[in-house]
C-alpha cells in the first residue's frame, strides 16, 4: 500500500531541484501534489503533466501574504484540504563579509525565511482536524557556514528556528514541523560550483559523493508519512556524514 494514498501535499519551489524530486517522491507514494513555482511556469506544468491527474500546478509570489493566502486556498479549492506542506523554495547569493549588501541580504531571508513563515500561517486553516505534516527544507550550512554563504546560512538557522517554534504551537492541532537540512546537493542551484571544490567536498564526504535530490526527496517522504507520527520540532541533517 502506498504511504501517502488520499494525502493532498503542497510543494513550493517545485519546479526544480530538491522541491521537483519531492514532488515526484510524494507522488510516487499516492499522495496528490500541488506543484508551486513562483517562476518557471513551464517546468512546473511539466512535472504536473509528468505527475498526472493526481498533480496541478499553481503559480504565485509567496512573498506577498495575500497571495500566499490566495495560493493555499487554491489548493485547497481544487484538492479539497491540504494535509503536507513543504517548504522548498530557497535562494542563495554568495557574498563575502565587508561586500553584502542589504538588498542581497534582503532577498534571501525573504525568499528563504518569509516565505516559509508565510506559507505555513496560510496553509494550516486548511488541514483537516486530524493534523498533518509541514516539512521545511533548511541546509546543513545552518550549522557550519562556509566563507561567501553567512547569510544564506543565517537565513537557513533562522527556518531551524522557525520549524522548532511552531512544532511547539501546533502540536495541539496534531501537526508535525519538521526540516531536511541537505549538504551538498547536485541541483541547479549548485551547477556552478567548481569542479576542484565539488571534488573537495566529496572527498570530506564519508560516503563519497554529493547528494543526489532523491536523497533528499526520500527523507521528505519519510516524515511526510504516519512512519514520522511522533517526530516534530527536529531538522534532520542529511549530509552523508560531511566533515567540514
Amino acid at each position: 500500500m502506498s504511504l501517502l494514498a488520499g494525502k493532498v501535499a503542497l510543494v513550493t519551489g517545485a519546479s526544480g531541484g530538491i522541491g521537483s524530486a519531492i514532488a515526484r517522491a510524494l507522488a510516487a507514494q499516492g499522495a496528490a501534489v500541488a506543484v508551486h513555482y513562483r517562476g518557471g511556469a513551464e517546468k512546473a506544468e511539466a512535472l504536473a503533466r509528468e505527475i498526472g491527474g493526481q498533480a496541478a500546478a499553481f503559480g504565485a509570489d509567496f512573498l506577498l501574504p495575500a497571495e500566499a493566502t490566495r495560493l493555499a486556498a487554491a489548493v485547497a479549492g481544487h484538492f479539497g484540504r491540504i494535509d503536507i506542506l513543504v517548504n522548498s523554495a530557497g535562494i542563495i547569493e554568495p557574498g563575502v563579509f565587508g561586500a553584502i549588501g542589504a538588498e542581497s541580504f534582503e532577498r534571501q531571508f525573504a525568499a528563504n525565511v518569509l516565505s516559509v513563515l508565510l506559507m505555513m500561517q496560510a496553509a494550516v486553516p486548511h488541514f483537516p482536524a486530524a493534523g498533518g505534516r509541514i516539512i521545511n527544507i533548511s541546509s546543513s550550512l545552518a550549522m557550519a557556514p562556509l566563507e561567501s554563504t553567512v547569510v544564506y546560512s543565517a537565513s537557513k538557522a533562522a527556518v531551524n528556528t522557525l520549524t522548532q517554534g511552531f512544532a511547539r504551537e501546533l502540536g495541539k492541532r496534531h501537526i508535525t514541523v519538521n526540516a531536511i537540512a541537505p549538504g551538498a546537493t547536485e541541483t541547479e542551484m549548485t551547477a556552478g560550483v567548481p569542479a576542484e571544490i565539488k571534488e573537495r567536498i566529496a572527498g570530506a564526504t564519508p560516503l563519497g559523493r554529493w547528494a543526489r535530490p532523491e536523497d533528499i526527496a526520500d527523507v521528505a517522504v519519510f516524515l511526510a508519512s504516519d512512519a514520522a507520527r511522533f517526530i516534530t520540532g527536529r531538522v534532520m541533517v542529511v549530509d552523508g556524514g560531511l566533515i567540514y
